[in-house]
């Protein structure tokens, strides 16, 4: 038994349901001068260390890079602790700033989850589960995105606030950029990511 569905007259104004099926003007399916002035990029914004955030960043970064579109993360704040050189334990050049990276401790091998993080447990857990389904862990994305030409831009404000020098950072970080750098990138990119 086949049951018809029709729509009720009364769903819409008629003012908005007349001309539903006239064909729409091909000017009108031109793209807009606003969006075909944008650059195709994609800028990712990482402020969080949280180990399943840059984990995150870095798989939407490869991956968008890996279709052949331009990539840029700009590190900011807590997002750039995963990016100091495993074996720096403290960072910084006064109290207060070394303070900081003794509470929260650089390396990527040392970002906690955001939750359940459980004295380690769950990172062990989430790295265990990665490796089990064939997903790249955090130390191989950072390679993986440079590979394919992912542009990593850290913030200047954020170095000279937490004391981070460009020898304390993994040597593939690009030249520091300030707010209005990122401002502008973003402005021209087709698509932006707060992560």
């Amino acid at each position: 038994m086949t049951k018809t569905i029709t729509r009720p007259e009364t769903f819409l104004p008629t003012e908005l349901v007349d001309g539903l099926d006239d064909p729409v003007p091909s000017e009108e399916l031109a793209p807009s001068e606003e969006v075909a002035g944008k650059t195709g990029e994609l800028l990712i914004i990482c402020e969080s260390g949280d180990l399943e955030r840059t984990w995150a960043t870095t798989i939407l970064a490869s991956s968008a890079a890996a279709s052949g579109k331009p990539v840029s993360i700009f590190f900011t704040f807590w997002g750039f602790f995963p990016l100091v050189k495993p074996g720096i334990r403290i960072t910084g050049t006064n109290w207060m700033q070394r303070m900081l990276s003794v509470m929260n401790r650089p390396g990527i091998d040392h970002a906690k989850l955001s939750k359940l993080n459980f004295l380690g447990m769950g990172p062990w857990m989430m790295g265990t589960l990665a490796k089990q389904h064939g997903v790249a862990s955090p130390k191989e994305l950072p390679e993986a995105c440079m590979a394919l030409g992912v542009e990593f831009m850290p913030c200047q404000m954020t170095m000279d606030m937490f004391g981070l020098k460009r020898e304390d950072l993994i040597d593939e970080m690009g030249e520091p950029a300030g707010a209005a750098t990122a401002i502008e990138i973003m402005t021209e990119a087709e698509a932006s990511l707060f992560i």
